[in-house]
């Protein structure tokens, strides 16, 4: 089995697919946009994408990338997230000038910029890669921020461990697919809907989640592409595909449309 991944081998991403499915060959993709493609023409057989930290927030693209494929979320993995400071042997801490790494890792360092002013973040695709890019141009100022398995992957030195804001830090990921399976134990539910920019109409689409006693862990919106201030709201449900939640999508139908089940799924416990 093939899953792709967006980034570099060491990244955080592979080291969630690795641990989701054991005996799949990882294919790293560039951008987020193959990943979804290569899944969606049958390139692979599975995705594995990061979609919410629990530090910097949701990875808004591809919120906006699942609304507009037709994947469907099977499993939920969280993973405990440890940034390290990755330069080639022989680089002094003291001597660097830059930072690189995926904007999501820069903003979970904060008071390691804070403390370190000489040094100044810079924006990489990926994590793994900015490793793999300051070993490939044997920058003596430069460092790349990412995971020890990066430092493996690519021989470099970490200078400083653990520099992360806050050691609670996971990122959540899903493991996507083609076809719509539910596995057993299923008790999350992502949805998205689009409701008229009328008064009330939040209200009542959410209302028929507590008319059923149905607990929302997540709500967030994002502009609608193509119908300017309009909005797409996704929602997390923690129900699975039972009698309540079903009777609640279709009742959201009456009010919303559309309505896309993005996935049902057994909810992540946190790992290290």
């Amino acid at each position: 089995m093939k899953v792709a991944i967006q980034g570099e081998l060491g990244s955080f991403s592979n080291e969630a697919a690795r641990r989701m499915l054991p005996e799949a060959r990882v294919v790293p993709c560039a951008r987020s946009m193959e990943v979804f493609d290569r899944l969606q023409r049958g390139s692979v057989q599975a995705a594995v994408i990061p979609i919410e930290n629990s530090l910097a927030g949701s990875v808004t693209e591809h919120f906006d990338l699942l609304f507009s494929h037709n994947l469907f979320i099977q499993k939920e993995f969280r993973l405990r997230i440890v940034h390290n400071l990755i330069a080639a042997p022989g680089v002094k801490l003291k001597n660097l000038r830059r930072a690189y790494s995926h904007p999501v890792a820069l903003e979970q360092c904060r008071d390691f910029f804070k403390k370190y002013t000489q040094i100044q973040p810079c924006a990489f695709y990926d994590t793994a890669g900015s490793v793999k890019h300051v070993m490939e141009t044997k920058s003596a100022d430069s460092a790349g921020i990412a995971s020890r398995q990066a430092a493996g992957v690519y021989k470099g030195k970490i200078l400083a461990a653990g520099i992360e804001d806050d050691k609670q830090n996971f990122t959540r990921f899903f493991l996507l697919r083609r076809s719509r399976r539910i596995l057993p134990k299923a008790n999350k539910t992502s949805i998205a809907f689009v409701v008229k920019n009328t008064p009330g109409a939040l209200y009542k689409a959410l209302s028929v989640f507590a008319l059923r006693e149905i607990s929302l862990s997540k709500i967030e919106s994002r502009p609608m592409r193509g119908s300017p201030w309009q909005y797409v709201f996704y929602v997390d449900l923690l129900r699975g595909n039972d009698e309540a939640a079903r009777h609640a999508l279709n009742h959201l139908s009456e009010i919303a449309d559309p309505v896309k089940v993005l996935g049902v799924y057994p909810a992540a416990q946190d790992r290290v």
